[in-house]
């Protein structure tokens, strides 16, 4: 079973050292869950569409990045909460994941990647006969 800890996020970060341009980066919030078959992880990437998501898998290692479009500039803004910026966030993924597998699908705010884990990952029930 995957090790999970539950920690305060910050939301909102200066752009890492190894990072090749400067700027500010969200910090998703994420929910990841563990059954037999697969980690499910869940992010919230509000201003973020299926196709300003890069999503890449390699050598255990899970890397999301969020682009956010600007919004138009022709408008007065009345009241602002809402700050712009990309999002970026990576996971080591200890669990053995088949990566020929692995789906995400991005809707209404909501990234959800399926990391399936490889054959030899899951748990293998035993049967015992008697003597």
């Amino acid at each position: 079973m995957a090790n999970i800890t539950n920690t305060a996020a910050k939301d909102r970060s200066e752009a890492r050292a190894e990072a090749t341009r400067g700027g500010v980066f969200f910090t998703p919030r994420v929910d990841i869950v563990e059954t037999d078959s697969e980690l499910t992880l869940f992010a919230e990437v509000p201003g973020v569409g299926p196709e300003d998501v890069d999503l890449r898998y390699e050598k255990g290692e899970l890397v999301l990045h969020g682009r956010v479009r600007p919004r138009q500039q022709n408008q007065t803004m009345v009241l602002q909460e809402y700050e712009e910026g990309d999002f970026y966030r990576a996971f080591n993924i200890s669990e053995s994941i088949d990566a020929s597998r692995i789906t995400a699908e991005c809707k209404n705010g909501l990234l959800t990647v399926h990391l399936p884990k490889a054959e030899s990952a899951r748990p293998r029930q035993i049967s015992v006969r008697s003597a």
